[in-house]
Formats: C-alpha cells, structure tokens, sequence
C-alpha cells in the first residue's frame, strides 16, 4: 500500500522524508515534520493521525523514537493493521509493524535512517530505497526523488501508484513539503512540481521567509525617495 522514508543528516541538520502508495493523498495522511521535533510516517491498512501527532508531540518534549513509538502503540488495540516508523532531533529511529499488515510488510530503522512499506512487491523494495539513500546525491531532495525511483523501480507498491509526496526541512531554509495527491505517474510529477520549486519568481522568493537560523528574516525595505 505505501512505502515512506525518513532520514537526518548530522553535519547539515537536515530532516527529509519521502512516501508514495497506491491510494490517494499520501503526504497529508502519512508524512508529518517539525524541525525541532523530528520526522513521523503514519501508515497501514488503518493508519493513525493520532499515532502520527502523538508522536511528533512526544518527541517535540524531548522524548526518544524508541520511547515514543513504544507509547503511542503499545496501548491501541488497532495497531495489528498499522505500521510507524519514527526518526527523533537526535537522529535515533524505531519502528513498528503490524502483525496483520498485508505483505510483504516490514521496516528497518538504523541510525539516521527509517524506512518502512507495506503491500510491497517484496522485501527487494526496502533493500532498494536504502541503497538510494545511501548513494551520492548533489542535494537532500534529489536523494529523496531517487528513493521513491529505486522503490519504484525495485517492484513498489504491488497495485501501482497514485500519490507521492516529500518533505524536507533545514535549518537555514524554508520547509520544502511537496504533494501529489492523485496521479497516474505520481513520482515524475513530484519530479516536475520539484523542478518548479527552483525557478523564479518562486525560488527567489524564499530568501524573504523566517527560517530556523533566521526567524526574524523578512523583505529588505527597499529606501522610499525623498518628496519635493
């Protein structure tokens, strides 16, 4: 049904997570960030928001990915159908699969690095996106476009796809959260959307937004000519 990715780079500070599934509306229903939190992907035959925002506030107190995942499923009687994994502003990870997740389910969490999927091709498409994150890229976001391509390419989700999304977030620029929400060819959409996200008036229009090392940054007052 979906497969999603989460990732932190220690030198850079930047938090980037990735999702594409078979059904609609991927980013709003799985994908959810805050740069002084940490990374959450909701999924499953019945996915939680409230596992979703729980933990994103969990982690946000300064509470672990291990612990926060722990929390938020141990107590539900659902979680049998869902599926989580969890990336905290320490970049530790942990996951949860459902025991009645409809296969091929699972996911893996190392440090830095979760990822997670369900209704798979097989456990190939996990094995894909975590070679993809771990090759050279000239930038975060074209990693994650060429995650959700290896995923894709490895065999994806087994109905096809109709949704993509992408999310990332720096430190010293605003937060990049893409979506496609329905699509017959949702991953080279997100590509296209990404492509406009660079080019002008756009892109130049960033530089004026409040960013985590800037929260005050705004528009340069340009000098008003004198009267006569």
């Amino acid at each position: 049904m979906t497969f999603s990715i989460l990732t932190f780079d220690k030198e850079t500070g930047v938090f980037a997570a990735a999702a594409a599934t078979g059904s609609l509306c991927v980013g709003g229903w799985v994908l959810r960030g805050d740069i002084e939190s940490g990374l959450v992907a909701s999924q499953g035959t019945s996915p939680s928001t409230f596992w979703r925002d729980d933990l994103l506030r969990a982690m946000h107190r300064g509470q672990s990915a291990k612990d926060a995942v722990e929390a938020v499923t141990s107590g539900d009687p659902g979680r049998g159908h869902r599926q989580l994994i969890a990336l905290d502003r320490n970049g530790t990870t942990h996951g949860f699969t459902g025991e009645n997740s409809v296969p091929f389910a699972d996911h893996l969490a190392r440090q830095g690095l979760a990822i997670a999927g369900n209704m798979l091709a097989g456990p190939e498409v996990l094995e894909a996106m975590e070679t993809a994150a771990r090759t050279f890229a000239e930038t975060t976001d074209q990693r994650m476009l060429r995650v959700l391509n290896a995923a894709r390419l490895a065999g994806g989700d087994s109905r096809g796809l109709q949704s993509a999304a992408m999310l990332v977030l720096a430190p010293d620029r605003p937060p990049l959260d893409l979506r496609i929400d329905h699509s017959d060819n949702p991953i080279a959409d997100l590509e296209r959307l990404y492509d406009r996200t660079r080019t002008s008036p756009y892109f130049d229009w960033l530089s004026e937004v409040p960013v985590l090392t800037d929260k005050a940054c705004a528009p340069q007052r340009r000098p008003v000519a004198p009267s006569t």
